[in-house]
């Protein structure tokens, strides 16, 4: 096994697990919208998005706990940078849907 040579999951941990939060709450706002909009396809987008940063929370806590585990590290952090961009594509979707009316 490789030796641990970052703390990234210490960063990884806190935030991911907000993100999960976050998408939980945007599933929540997105029922506000108008039916036959971009919510019936961004509610599901998101909670995948939500999926996705529960398995990179969890993997950061792996790696944590298994003090030489810098593969799963570097899981966490592919995970977690593929749930910033799905949100960031969602939200740029649903701004632009919303503020086009």
């Amino acid at each position: 096994m490789e030796r641990k040579i970052s703390n990234l999951s210490n960063f990884i941990l806190p935030v991911s697990s907000t993100m999960v939060g976050v998408c939980m709450t945007v599933i929540s706002l997105l029922q506000l919208a108008p039916k036959n909009t971009i919510s019936v396809w961004a509610d599901g987008l998101v909670a995948v998005d939500s999926l996705i940063f529960l398995a990179s929370a969890m993997l950061s806590y792996w790696a944590l706990r298994h003090n030489d585990l810098i593969k799963t590290e570097r899981y966490a952090d592919r995970l977690f940078l593929m749930g910033m961009v799905i949100m960031v594509f969602v939200s740029f979707s649903v701004a632009f849907e919303l503020f086009k009316h």
